[in-house]
Parts: structure tokens; sequence; C-alpha cells
């Protein structure tokens, strides 16, 4: 199936990752009490618990996919679910906040020359007008001080490099998978996929697999409302919306995070954050207008064939 002009649905990409900025409100707290990869394992296990009824046909209907999808689901669980989050996690560990954060803001441009050549998507000129103001206010938004960047370390910056090509990935597969299954089914493999890497994970980091009870309602809210729902709903968006624009969309997760940030736990934003903030909002909510309203699309898709 091709995208129709009104099957747009880059506002829900936009919304479930702006879901994704929530997730400083429950992980925070368990932070401070619980090695990374403890919290990402059961985050794994809440999720596939209660996709269990869902997981028989899920399997399904990736036994009705091509090898293609098959392998595109494996590196969606593995790679973008549980080896991403535990690298860009580990890059902290060096000492150098900033490499992680700056190298991170190159996923949509991973994503956009992934979506070129595994996807046949192309983009019109137009497309950059929005691209290139979202990821300098990205920029913007990531530090106080904008000016300031050294990436003086090379083992946190590989981290951190292949934590975005693995994210990139994410979007372009997940679009590639999301064209043929059924977002719910998506949804289920990434976590069932990725839970036994988060296993693994969980193993060699050496970290433990009780967390008490008191830490219970956190992981659950965790698991559902910046999990398990805004991937549903991304899986949702993603099936009709290109992978380069998708990436662009998801920008409203630092924007989100920002506001949680500020409003919530405290934090205060520079001046430059703030225009940060606002040019990214303003490109992303541009973004999907424009595909709304506008009759010729910022990325021309290809009809896709069944191999």
């Amino acid at each position: 199936m091709g995208l129709s002009r009104g099957a747009d649905r880059t506002w829900l990409v936009a919304l479930a990752t702006a879901m994704w900025g929530t997730d400083a409100l429950w992980r925070q707290p368990l932070a401070t009490s619980l090695p990374s990869a403890s919290v990402v394992f059961w985050e794994h296990v809440i999720i596939v618990v209660l996709l269990a009824p869902f997981l028989p046909r899920a399997l399904r209907a990736l036994r009705a996919c091509g090898w293609r999808e098959r392998v595109a689901v494996v590196v969606v669980g593995v790679g973008s679910s549980a080896l991403a989050t535990a690298l860009f996690t580990t890059a902290f560990k060096y000492g150098d906040p900033v490499t992680p954060l700056v190298l991170q803001k190159l996923q949509p441009i991973f994503a956009a020359v992934a979506s070129f050549a595994l996807l046949r998507e192309k983009l019109r000129g137009r497309y950059f007008a929005f691209a290139i103001p979202a990821l300098i206010g990205a920029w913007l938004l990531a530090f106080k001080n904008p000016l300031h960047i050294e990436v003086s370390q090379v083992v946190p910056a590989l981290l951190a490099l292949g934590a975005a090509v693995l994210w990139a990935a994410g979007t372009v597969l997940g679009r590639f998978v999301s064209r043929s299954v059924p977002a719910r089914d998506v949804t289920t493999l990434r976590f069932a996929i990725g839970l036994p890497a988060a296993s693994v994970i969980l193993l060699f980091s050496g970290s433990p697999v009780a967390v008490g009870w008191h830490n219970a309602f956190g992981l659950v809210l965790l698991a559902l409302i910046p999990g398990l729902l805004a991937l549903w709903l991304y899986y949702i968006g993603l099936s009709t919306t290109p992978a380069a624009r998708a990436t662009l969309a998801e920008l409203s997760f630092p924007a989100t995070a920002a506001i949680v940030g500020v409003f919530v736990l405290g934090a205060e934003l520079s001046a430059t954050q703030w225009v940060g903030f606002v040019i990214v909002v303003a490109m992303v909510a541009g973004l999907g207008w424009h595909e709304r309203v506008s009759t010729t699309k910022l990325v021309e898709v290809p009809e896709p064939t069944r191999v």
C-alpha cells in the first residue's frame, strides 16, 4: 500500500515521541536506587507479560513475512530496544556528559540516509527547510552554552554514535516492517525480542535482578506510558509516515523532556535553550501541518514491492 494524501500521521509520531519525554518523571527516581540495566530489563519483562496474549498472533505475522522483515524485526528488538540504550548509558560512564548528547543529535541524519538507501525515500528540497532548523534547535536545547562544546574522548564518541545509528535504524526498519505488519504486532515483537537482549546485558553488567517491591509502581508506570503506549502509537503513525519525516517528528521528545524538567523536576533552561525549544516545537508542528495540507509532500515514497 502507498501513502494516501489523508493517511500521513506525522502528528501521531510527534505525539508518541513526545510521550517519551515524560520518561524522566519515573526513570529519575528509579535511577537513584537501581542500575540502568535492571530498569531496562524489568521494563521489558512488564511489557512482555502484558503483551503475552498477542504474542502468538505477532509470531504468525512474522512467519508470514519475508526474510527482510524478519531480519528488520530482530535488529529493532535487539539493537534499537536494548543495545542502543546500553551503549548510550555506558557512554556517560566515561565522565564526559557532553559528547554522547552532541552525537545523539546526528540520529536524524543517519535516518535520512538509511531511509534513502533502504526504503528509496527521496527528499525534496523543502525538507531541509524544516530539517536544518530542527537540528539547530535540538542542539540549542541540549546545552546551556551551545558554543562551548568539546568532543574530547574517542570511546564515548564511538558509543554514542553506535547508539544514534541503532536508533536511526530502528526508525527506518520499523517503518519498513510497519508497512506489512500491524502496529500491535510490531510492538509485541520488539519487546519480545528485546527481552533476551536486555537479559544478556543485565547478566554481563552484573546488575541485580531483584529490585524491591517499593520500585514496582514506578517501573510499571515507566513501562506503560513512555514504553508500551507511546511505542504502540509510534508504530501506528510510522506505518503511514515516511521514515525521513518521522525522524524529525521525533524531536518532539527533547522538547517534552525540557518541559517536564523545568515545570516538574525543577530544572532551569538558559535563554538559548528556550530559543531551541521554540524552534523545535515550531519545526515539528510546521512539518506536520505542511504534510496534512500540502499536495506536494516533502518526502517522495515509492510504492512498496513484495519480494
